[in-house]
């Protein structure tokens, strides 16, 4: 692993060069093609810097719902089981507000400017 720079300041360096210095060179397909791959970028450097933390708080809430251990996509596989088994839902507590929280930091890294999950910000 190197020290500097980090993963997201070179994703962010090449997204700002792309977006910066690029994008005003083209147009038409080509433009449109540029700023999905400035998009990627940004959403690359959302989940580095986002996502280790947003996995942590829902692995815990997830072990507080279903009283065992495990890792993210085991645990979630669980709930899903239960959910599925009509063992779980929306009336057994705590999930309702585990399900938000987590819809809420994915759009965070997915889609930080939808006009919803900014709107649901405010009101915290």
């Amino acid at each position: 692993m190197q020290d500097e720079p980090t993963p997201v300041e070179l994703t962010k360096s090449v997204a700002d060069f792309l977006r910066n210095d690029i994008t005003p060179l083209i147009s038409g397909h080509q433009a449109f093609k540029l700023r999905v791959a400035v998009n990627i970028l940004d959403l690359v450097m959302r989940q580095l810097t986002r996502e280790e933390g947003s996995d942590a708080s829902e692995v815990v809430r997830l072990r507080a719902l279903l009283g065992v251990d495990g890792e993210v996509t085991d645990l979630n596989r669980a709930l899903a089981a239960r959910i599925a088994k009509g063992e779980a839902d929306l009336a057994t507590p705590g999930l309702a507000e585990h399900l938000w929280a987590t819809t809420m930091d994915k759009l965070a890294v997915d889609q930080p400017n939808y006009a919803s999950y900014k709107r649901e910000l405010g009101r915290g």
